[in-house]
């Protein structure tokens, strides 16, 4: 696998999601409730990248943690089935593979119990190899505010680095943590080419009331093209030629939300990393994301 070249690298998580669709609270009062759906789904915002994007026909590198333990040997399993290398050193022993419980409501929308003792949060710095392989031309950190040891410093450190080699730098993010703000972020994001949060996480870092002024703040702040997910209202594009709407593909089904968002991130990576538009990635984007809430599961529509 070392010896393999990869166009793209994604950094982050890598867990097993355990779904049940349709949930309620309802279990809690009867103690047992029927579900349409129970499934095991390999997840975690790097993984499904990585695994669109592998099943998408790109070369992919994981870089990422998981655990010395059934999870894990799952999780290892499914990368080497669909052709995502990993790095040889990612086994921990001390850590549990992290294993998400998602419950899923009946208008689609995700409900998560994690472990944060678990690998889900665990990556550092020393477990990212650099310097990155001088095939992959695109370097994506799939979620800012994931790690606690991966703060703005550390960032700023992953980005310059992939930065000095001459890759393209994109990342995504969950909601902030600890009252993180965009100017905390300001050395990070300014090694940032593409950065796609969603509307809340966008408007939590900046403190704004809109997503224009979001991703106005963010833009500020250093990140040369923004492209903040709306779900059922598309995405909004800002970069230096001003900001416009793309929207969201007409007469979707919406079954699961779960990895819609990381569904998106990896159809906008293939299509950049087809040399297409700011415009034509976030209409990719919008697509895979769209085939994604069809289904229960993150990865499951391809």
């Amino acid at each position: 696998m070392g010896m393999e070249k990869p166009q793209i690298v994604i950094i982050g998580a890598s867990v097993l999601d355990v779904l049940a669709h349709p949930a309620d609270a309802e279990v809690f009062q009867t103690g047992s409730s029927p579900a349409e759906e129970i499934c095991l789904s390999v997840g975690g915002d790097a993984l499904n990248e990585a695994t669109v994007l592998a099943k998408l026909g790109k070369k992919v590198r994981l870089e990422t943690i998981i655990g010395a333990d059934r999870a894990g040997d799952y999780i290892r399993g499914h990368c080497l089935e669909n052709g995502i290398l990993l790095p040889e050193n990612c086994v921990r022993e001390e850590i549990p593979t992290g294993v998400n419980v998602v419950l899923i409501d009946k208008k689609g929308a995700r409900h998560f119990l994690t472990n944060p003792k678990s690998t889900l949060r665990k990556l550092t710095l020393k477990d990212i190899a650099v310097p990155f392989p001088e095939s992959a031309r695109i370097v994506c950190f799939a979620s800012i505010f994931v790690f606690p040891e991966l703060g703005p410093e550390e960032l700023y450190r992953i980005f310059s680095q992939a930065k000095a080699q001459g890759k393209m730098v994109c990342a995504d993010m969950t909601k902030r943590k600890n009252r993180e703000t965009a100017a905390d972020l300001k050395a990070a994001l300014g090694c940032v080419d593409y950065l796609f949060p969603n509307d809340e996480e966008a408007m939590l870092v900046t403190g704004r009331g809109t997503v224009e002024e979001a991703a106005e703040e963010l833009r500020a702040a250093g990140a040369a093209h923004v492209a903040v997910k709306c779900g059922a209202r598309g995405c909004y594009l800002l970069d230096g030629e001003g900001g416009r709407w793309v929207p969201a593909e007409a007469g979707v089904r919406c079954v699961d939300t779960t990895g819609a968002g990381d569904s998106f991130a990896a159809g906008f990576l293939f299509a950049l990393s087809e040399g297409k538009s700011f415009q034509e990635c976030a209409e990719y984007g919008n697509r895979c994301g769209a085939r994604a809430v069809g289904v229960t599961g993150a990865t499951e529509w391809l």
